[in-house]
């Protein structure tokens, strides 16, 4: 019988995945992932991205594809970049569509804590945007709403960050642009809460 590497892919899998879910935060225990159930249903989840160690989210920009009108093809938000307490802004996957809007940030020393989307429900053969607004709160319980589209309905808030622990990271759901299709970029998002 010849031997197969096969086991060994898998066991190297196991163990690397762990490590490339929390990016530059080390080994140590996975964060907390905060999602809601209002996603839209397409496209492929990107790679996670993180804040650095010790750092976290203190506001968030969107990249928003604006209304085209009746006949464009809209699709709404496009991308969230996390704006973190050590300066860094990470994206995770975006859709090729619109501009970054003005930073929208807590008080000082606060943390994002929880969302909740704005997103426009499957609408059959009528131009689909799925995901058009992020609000999230702040520790203090200040709500920021961010400057996206107003197509669908604000879905439930997401539950909290556990105690002690803030919005350290993302990974967004996002169709590929279809080329005769109908796009509908961001669909949904999940944050990590670290410590």
């Amino acid at each position: 019988m010849a031997w197969s590497p096969c086991p060994w892919v898998a066991l190297v899998a196991l163990v690397v995945a762990p490590v490339a879910l929390v990016g530059g935060l080390g080994a140590g225990t996975p964060p907390t992932i905060i999602s809601v159930e209002n996603g839209g249903p397409w496209g492929e989840w990107g790679e996670p991205e993180f804040c650095s160690k010790g750092s976290h989210a203190t506001g968030f920009q969107l990249k928003v594809d604006p209304y085209k009108g009746f006949f464009g093809d809209d699709t709404a938000l496009n991308g969230i970049r996390l704006l973190c307490s050590d300066g860094g802004g990470p994206t995770s996957a975006e859709g090729p569509r619109g501009t970054w809007s003005a930073p929208q940030s807590c008080g000082p020393a606060q943390r994002l804590v929880s969302f909740r989307l704005r997103v426009e429900a499957p609408r059959g053969p009528w131009d689909d945007t799925a995901a058009n607004n992020l609000a999230v709160t702040c520790r203090d319980g200040q709500v920021l709403e961010g400057q996206g589209a107003s197509a669908g309905a604000w879905g439930n808030w997401s539950l909290p960050c556990p105690p002690g622990e803030g919005v350290c990271g993302l990974r967004t759901r996002v169709e590929p642009p279809q080329r005769h299709g109908d796009s509908t970029a961001l669909n949904s998002v999940d944050f990590f809460c670290c410590p």
